[in-house]
């Protein structure tokens, strides 16, 4: 009888780990889609228009590192 209790318990672990998972993955999906679109709309900027917010190209993928991660 404790043995079906434990195997009980296992389902359920493995069911809150699977969906702890998905939730992770859908994160960093998403997370991933917001760099990409801060990188994209930086580099469609002109050096004048970086220039004027105090950014140079180089600086752009760390900026969008920042704005997504909070490093």
């Amino acid at each position: 009888m404790a043995f079906a209790t434990d195997i009980h318990s296992v389902n359920a672990s493995a069911s809150v780990t699977l969906l702890g998972l998905l939730k992770s993955a859908t994160n960093r999906v998403a997370n991933y889609r917001v760099y990409r679109k801060t990188v994209n709309e930086l580099s469609a900027l002109s050096a004048r228009e970086l220039a004027d917010l105090g950014l140079n190209r180089s600086m752009i993928k760390r900026i969008a590192l920042e704005a997504v991660y909070d490093l």
